[in-house]
């Protein structure tokens, strides 16, 4: 046999643009259905929804009496009040259910017992230390994107959201034959000339690591026919090959003139060192990689070439650790007792690091899933002030971060089918979104804090969504103002509609829940209040406030208020009935220099995509006349 010469070499990065390329649908993942507790370290093919909210019913978040708020009023340190067992309280443990007519927790140490019952030295506002229904995961929200990794937090909140088996990418089996007559395996005693096989041992654990199922044969020596035959019987057993050592140049290295003759190969010998006699393959539609035999070349030539393979065919995504310095985006306060771990988000805005906190409860399972990272707050510290700086330790690789679109003001459930479709349009770019409020988020927008403030506040002089708001926050700055959809706002009531609301005016009458102030959807309920000649005072229920229109619906399906106002989509998803109010303009606001953002014309081009308009017609409620569209905003 000639020797092997490779007068050229292909660079790294071409040589791995080339190869994927050519293996084209070679190394596609297909999917299949495990259980969830089976799941973990697999990579969700679909974006996962919950089917039951958690908790499932309004529970007592500590110990000690469920008691009617409206009792309590009046009780102070000068003047304790006595309430009665069984009449104005009863005793309630962590996690019981709070029902009617009972709205409130007070914790055992702050009651006294005496012969008539109970004292309190201090009134409970309605709902303290109760969690709703639904405060920690909606049923029907989105609890995890396609392309997720599973972790540990993951599988216990899946279980919580009634998910009890998932879509998930099949593990690829890849076929690792050693190659090489002065080969032995670890259990012989080597002699004079035997070298101990370790790199298939090596590569069964990187594979492992990378999502595969690896298939290690036995040694074959340095025979064309014999080496031929093993990669025709592992390429009918597996989804993948790799061929270690006899890829160089010597007379007895066969691997690329069988790969030849069994099919392609589009590159043999990169520009790196150690490493170079690296083969790039496809053999019967399947990729087979021929792998130099020194340890160190071998290592390298699977984390290039290898790698990139596997990450096709099973949707991971490289991940690392690391601490970061981070600038906060609103004030942490914490006690002085504890060394406190908060959950929060990270993107990169300009050339800062901005990190969001999250829900801090014990029981907020769903924002260590939606969590970049943890700010430690070190005991003695009473916390930080927004725009402090504070180290952030990731789950996510730095790269990951830095493809982020940081996505901050008024809550959509469109933002998860946008954040889905991210996921699986590019590697490591994602959407994430924290949902403060229209006028929050043109806030944080202002601060350089956003690169995206998704926004539908009304003029109500000039019946005009938004770009009042713009040119009064952005005098001195040209502003983008991306048309997005036009989407029904209305009243959201249990189905069939038992109370007969049919607008308005009703709200006087029944339990609402509201938005948080600064949401848009606060902005026109007060608009149409006004309209009505209703003051806010007659609507009880007005200062109840939930984070998302999920959140509103939840507490609607859940019968803890008879109606709350909110998008269309959300009542759909929670099988709620739905009187339509009027048709709202939610757009999106972002500064000029974003549009040359990768991520941000990823964001425009899903936003004309036809897999987006297919997800708002199956959601309903959305008009996309102007979709895309971006208009230039500026108050000079």
């Amino acid at each position: 046999m000639k020797r092997n010469l490779y007068l050229t070499t292909t660079p790294v990065e071409e040589a791995r643009e080339i190869y994927m390329d050519a293996l084209g649908d070679a190394a596609m993942p297909h999917a299949e259905t495990v259980k969830v507790i089976d799941a973990l370290g697999r990579i969700t093919s679909e974006a996962v929804y919950a089917v039951y909210s958690s908790p499932l019913y309004n529970s007592a978040a500590m110990d000690g009496i469920a008691v009617i708020s409206a009792r309590t009023e009046g009780a102070a340190e000068s003047s304790p009040l006595t309430l009665r067992s069984g009449e104005d309280y009863i005793i309630v443990d962590t996690g019981d259910p709070i029902r009617k007519p009972y709205d409130a927790v007070i914790m055992a140490e702050d009651t006294q017992e005496c012969e008539d019952g109970i004292i309190i030295r201090a009134a409970a506002p309605a709902w303290q230390h109760v969690r709703p229904v639904g405060e920690d995961i909606v049923a029907g929200e989105m609890i995890l994107t396609r392309c997720h990794c599973i972790r540990p937090i993951d599988i216990g909140v899946l279980l919580s959201g009634g998910v009890t088996e998932i879509s998930v990418f099949r593990k690829p089996k890849v076929g690792i034959i050693p190659t090489g007559t002065e080969i032995v395996e670890p259990y012989e005693d080597p002699e004079e000339g035997d070298i101990i096989e370790s790199n298939s041992r090596m590569f069964e654990a990187m594979v492992r690591e990378n999502g595969g199922a690896p298939v290690r044969y036995g040694i074959v020596p340095d025979d064309y026919e014999a080496i031929k035959n093993r990669v025709i019987t592992a390429l009918d057993e597996n989804d993948m090959v790799i061929v270690n050592a006899g890829s160089s140049a010597g007379t007895e290295d066969y691997t690329v003139h069988i790969l030849r003759e069994l099919g392609e190969v589009f590159v043999h010998g990169v520009a790196m060192k150690p490493g170079k006699p690296v083969i790039l393959a496809k053999v019967s539609g399947k990729p087979v990689i021929g792998i130099p035999g020194y340890p160190v070349s071998a290592y390298l030539a699977m984390e290039n070439f290898a790698y990139p393979v596997l990450r096709r065919f099973t949707g991971m995504k490289d991940s690392s650790e690391r601490t970061i310095e981070a600038v906060l985006s609103r004030r942490l306060v914490s006690s002085l007792k504890h060394r406190e771990y908060v959950r929060v988000r990270v993107g990169k805005v300009g050339d800062r690091y901005i990190c969001a906190p999250l829900a801090r409860g014990a029981g907020a399972a769903m924002s260590m899933v939606r969590a970049d990272g943890f700010c430690v707050i070190p005991q003695e510290s009473e916390g930080y002030e927004a725009g402090e700086k504070v180290s952030v330790n990731l789950f996510r690789s730095p790269e990951e971060i830095d493809r982020t679109i940081v996505c901050t003001g008024s809550h959509d459930i469109l933002l998860d089918v946008i954040s889905d479709l991210m996921s699986g349009e590019a590697e490591g770019m994602r959407l994430s979104s924290t949902h403060i409020g229209s006028l929050g988020g043109l806030m944080a927008l202002r601060r350089g804090e956003a690169h995206i403030t998704p926004s539908h506040l009304l003029d109500e002089e000039t019946g005009i969504y938004n770009e009042s708001y713009i040119k009064s926050l952005f005098p001195d700055e040209e502003i983008l103002l991306v048309k997005g959809v036009r989407r029904i706002q209305g009243l959201m009531v249990a189905a069939g509609n038992p109370l007969d609301i049919k607008g308005i005016e009703d709200l006087t009458r029944i339990r609402f829940v509201n938005r948080q102030r600064g949401a848009g959807t606060r902005v026109l309920l007060d608009f149409k209040l006004r309209q009505a000649g209703i003051s806010p005072d007659e609507v009880c229920g007005y200062d109840a406030e939930a984070a998302t229109h999920m959140a509103v619906a939840a507490q609607v399906a859940g019968g803890e208020a008879d109606c709350g106002m909110g998008v269309y989509s959300a009542a759909h998803a929670m099988g709620l009935d739905f009187i339509p109010v009027g048709e709202e303009e939610y757009d999106f606001v972002m500064r000029p220099e974003t549009l040359e953002m990768p991520e941000i014309k990823c964001f425009l081009k899903l936003l004309a995509s036809p897999d987006f308009r297919d997800k708002l017609e199956e959601l309903g409620g959305y008009s996309l006349e102007g979709l895309g569209e971006i208009r230039r905003i500026s108050s000079r």
